[in-house]
């Protein structure tokens, strides 16, 4: 079978399938599952500074097979409570990447050193939320923003630095781009796409919080759209996040240039047994294609000829 060994900068992977913040990532127990499972690492919930309970539910809205809806409002126990589940996972073996959120680039650089503790391997900054007031998108649709935010983590951390993007832009390219200046080791694209239900029986937003995040099959093109427009300006990773059910999806995404990918709402759906079935697939479409390895694989549509060409 084909080797699929995964490099983003400096992080190895056994494989390129990783754990979407947010997703199993509650406990040290549920993140070592989803490594026991066959993912190739997992990220942990975003953790912040203090504890959050979150928005009241409902908090999400599914939708068959193609997406998710979610208000959840970065619910999580704070980074004086949250390393304890860490070495939980890391007890497992679990190679684990700690995410983190804040207001500014100082909080962020204060949990940056606090995580890096911890004993992760790397660090995804949240920077890409589309629904908590004060944190993710809010801080992180400015390139100036993203540039400051990202360099004081690095300066606070000799940890890798994952940026997580958000689409909710005209221009995902010019963040991607200022992470890169900032020393980001790689950027994560895309987090959820802002987004509304309403009940119209009852006249009223379904979640409580109103707006939400799509996740899901339906925002695939959009995610493979923003690591296409990056793989061809940045010289640092991409890791691939959005909407990633099956083999070929995740193997469109590295064609189009990811080194790596991120699965969240399979795994809702799923449960954390698709890791093993997305490994195996993965390896018996790229021997099927030709491909020795995985990383033969990465960007290779951007040198293939059009469909208009001869």
């Amino acid at each position: 079978m084909a080797d699929l060994s995964a490099r983003c900068g400096p992080l190895a992977l056994r494989n390129p399938f990783l754990l979407a913040s947010g997703i199993w990532g509650e406990s040290g127990e549920s993140l070592a599952g989803a490594w026991a499972a066959g993912a190739g690492g997992v990220v942990t919930k975003s953790i912040g500074s203090a504890p959050r309970f979150g928005y009241a539910n409902p908090t999400i809205e599914t939708y068959e097979r193609w997406g998710m809806l979610n208000a959840m409002g970065l619910p999580n126990p704070g980074i004086d409570e949250y390393p304890k589940e860490i070495e939980i996972a890391r007890r497992a073996g679990a190679t684990v990447i700690g995410s983190i959120f804040g207001g500014d680039a100082d909080e962020f650089a204060r949990l940056g050193a606090r995580m890096a503790s911890t004993g992760v391997v790397a660090l995804e900054l949240n920077l890409s939320c589309p629904h908590a007031e004060g944190f993710g998108t809010e801080v992180g649709s400015d390139p100036k923003d993203v540039e400051a935010i990202v360099r004081r983590v690095v300066e606070s951390s000799r940890l890798p630095v994952i940026a997580k993007l958000t689409p909710n832009t005209s221009d995902p390219v010019a963040l991607a781009l200022a992470a890169e200046r900032g020393g980001a080791s790689a950027v994560s694209a895309i987090n959820t796409v802002r987004g509304l239900a309403i009940d119209v029986r009852l006249r009223r937003p379904v979640l409580a919080h109103g707006l939400g995040g799509l996740s899901g099959a339906a925002i695939k093109p959009v995610g493979l759209a923003c690591v296409w427009q990056i793989y061809e300006k940045v010289s640092i990773p991409v890791i691939g996040v959005g909407g990633i059910m099956t083999a070929d999806d995740a193997l469109e995404y590295v064609m189009a240039g990811a080194r790596a990918v991120e699965v969240g709402t399979a795994v809702a759906f799923e449960g954390i047994a698709v890791f093993g079935r997305l490994v195996r697939e993965l390896g018996e479409r790229l021997d099927a294609l030709g491909f020795s390895e995985l990383e033969d694989a990465v960007g290779v549509a951007h040198s293939a000829p059009s469909a208009s060409s001869g």
